[in-house]
């Protein structure tokens, strides 16, 4: 496992100190947070990443924070996974249709 985490469902009151302090209960390690913002609004879109500091860390974290309910909203935790390359939106791109 890594030690990169997604966390979804986020409430729009959350930053960074407060969802640090709540990854880093029980001695749990934060490296870094990465809340995810609207490039137009600058508002949270409602998710994003923590890097923990191992994957023992990370692991506790998705069992113990996986459906917790901040501010009224239950926390989606799990492993991030890369992007994939191709930008993703599923209908494909040729040119010379």
């Amino acid at each position: 496992m890594g030690n990169r985490l997604y966390v979804g469902n986020l409430p729009f009151s959350v930053d960074e100190s407060s969802l640090r302090s709540l990854f880093e209960q029980n001695e749990r390690t934060v490296e870094e947070i990465k809340l995810i913002t609207d490039r137009d609004t600058g508002k949270l879109r409602g998710f994003g990443f923590v890097e923990m500091g191992n994957s023992e860390d990370a692991d506790k974290a998705i069992r113990e924070l996986n459906g917790y309910e901040m501010d009224g909203r239950p926390l989606k935790v799990n492993e991030a996974r890369e992007r994939t390359a191709s930008g993703g939106n599923g209908r494909g791109g040729g040119f010379g249709r």
